[in-house]
């Protein structure tokens, strides 16, 4: 039985500004306000996201749109992706796919890879616009030419999947590829399940398991779940059914119920 792939479990993610960068350089709140009312936009933004997380401030969805949408009608892309979400989500303002797509199409054709990703996404989904693969595509290829992890996977999976595209599994394996080798579980168990297959490679179960590991290792469920069925096969492996129910309770855990279901019967003797 051919084990699937995963696909935009990852979808719509602001990342107008690095948390890890700002975490330990944080902006002066009274300074990004004072400059913020003088009209920079980039202050703006600042305060937005200052807002948006409760960094140096109470947390306010309200307040992060309004400055949200002050810098974004300045033209800043960053801005216009983070508003775009606030819509998406209905985060201080009704929820409202429609006026997300707008202001993720207005920073995607910035340049700005997470809104491509995003736009890619309500494209996929039908959210706002008309669902069209194509243009599903069209958006996530920009972004995944960028270096994007999440527009990366996305992209191998419509190529194993033949949305917005001819079907390629090889090409699918080459997207998953960038992604695993950067760390990424989702990629990581991606690129497993087509060794798994032997779609766009040849089969092979031990690099099956060396993916789906990699992913489990990361706590991924369904890696978790492909990785205790390779012990209880012994594909890949030599057979282990401590080691299987081990892997199984993990993905039990993590809310695979296949896991579950699979690690009372190892646990019963079945």
């Amino acid at each position: 039985m051919k084990q699937t792939v995963k696909w935009l479990a990852a979808a719509l993610i602001a990342l107008g500004l690095n948390q890890a960068v700002w975490a330990d350089n944080m902006p002066d709140f009274q300074k990004t306000l004072q400059a913020a009312e003088q009209g920079n936009a980039k202050a703006q933004l600042y305060l937005g996201w200052m807002y948006d997380n409760g960094q140096g401030v109470r947390q306010d969805d309200a307040q992060a749109v309004q400055w949200y949408r002050k810098a974004a009608e300045q033209g800043d892309d960053s801005a216009q992706n983070n508003l775009g979400m606030m819509y998406a989500n209905g985060q201080g303002v009704r929820q409202d796919d429609a006026q997300a797509v707008q202001w993720f199409r207005k920073a995607a054709e910035q340049g700005n890879a997470q809104a491509q990703l995003n736009l890619g996404v309500m494209y996929y989904k039908g959210r706002g616009v008309r669902q069209d693969d194509a243009q599903a595509e069209l958006w996530t290829r920009k972004a995944a030419e960028q270096g994007g992890a999440n527009a990366q996977n996305n992209l191998g999976a419509m190529y194993a999947q033949g949305l917005g595209v001819r079907q390629d599994y090889a090409q699918a394996v080459q997207w998953y590829r960038k992604v695993a080798e950067q760390g990424d579980a989702e990629a990581q168990y991606n690129l497993g399940v087509m060794y798994y297959n032997g779609q766009g490679v040849r089969q092979d179960y031990t690099q099956a398991v060396q993916w789906y590991r990699k992913a489990a290792e990361q706590g991924d469920a369904e890696a978790q779940y492909n990785l205790g069925l390779m012990y209880y096969k012994g594909e890949g492996v030599r057979q282990d059914l401590a080691l299987a129910q081990e892997w199984f309770g993990k993905a039990c855990q993590n809310g695979n119920q296949n896991g579950c279901d699979n690690y009372q019967r190892l646990k019963a003797g079945y």
